[in-house]
């Protein structure tokens, strides 16, 4: 990985200072300072409302740095899902539900002690519904799979250390006009729902789909090929 990234933090303030410990522990990471590398998701980001927000700049210098990219190398989208129900409210609306969520937890959460980056989805309205659906049986791993990469979702670059905070630069900011950026982020959401929801599958493709259940029922572990198969795709 290239030892500077150039990232952009959507607010409704001007950011200058990102501080360590402060902001929500419920995130999808956890308490950390969430960034993207696309200056315009960071406005869509800082548009939640309709007022205008703030596209803050900055320069990450990596050296020294412990980085986990989740939707690279070793990782999947279920240790993905690991995390973000270890920091996540999630609506368990089925009898497999809680028994799914430990079952994950226990089977595909890394190692994170050590980490002071993060890279991987972010769970917007839409895609936060679908990683639901898949705890609760409802959708399959395909579904879950093609879900993340609906609407252009993006990656986010959270930091999470004290000293992953202290390589960080304020470079400048832009101002994101919600006459734009609210009603693009409102559109991306709008655009995953309902291309997912008008994609339709053949006789074969329900037969050969994984949902949690048997994923709970054969005990699959993270290097199971029926799995890589899928998750792959």
């Amino acid at each position: 990985m290239k030892q500077d990234l150039i990232i952009y933090h959507g607010s409704q303030q001007i950011v200058e200072i990102p501080r360590f410990g402060i902001g929500k522990e419920y995130n999808d990471y956890g308490q950390g300072f969430y960034c993207t590398e696309n200056i315009e998701l960071a406005k869509e980001w800082a548009c939640p409302i309709k007022n205008n927000g703030y596209s803050n700049k900055y320069i990450l210098h990596l050296d020294g740095l412990n980085v986990m990219h989740l939707t690279k190398g070793e990782f999947n989208i279920l240790n993905w899902l690991a995390i973000l129900l270890s920091n996540r409210k999630f609506d368990i609306s089925s009898p497999i539900g809680s028994n799914a969520r430990e079952f994950i937890l226990s089977r595909f959460m890394p190692d994170t002690t050590d980490v002071d980056i993060m890279i991987g989805y972010r769970a917007d309205d839409s895609y936060f519904s679908f990683a639901e659906d898949f705890v609760n049986n409802t959708i399959s791993l395909r579904d879950l799979n093609l879900a993340m990469q609906l609407g252009t979702l993006g990656e986010q670059v959270v930091l999470l250390s004290k000293r992953s905070f202290d390589q960080i630069e304020y470079i400048e900011h832009e101002i994101a006009d919600y006459r734009k950026y609210y009603y693009k982020r409102t559109e991306r959401d709008q655009t995953a729902r309902f291309t997912y929801a008008t994609r339709k599958k053949n006789l074969q493709q329900l037969m050969d789909d994984i949902f949690i259940l048997d994923i709970m029922r054969e005990d699959m572990k993270h290097d199971d090929p029926r799995l890589q198969s899928i998750i792959s795709e």
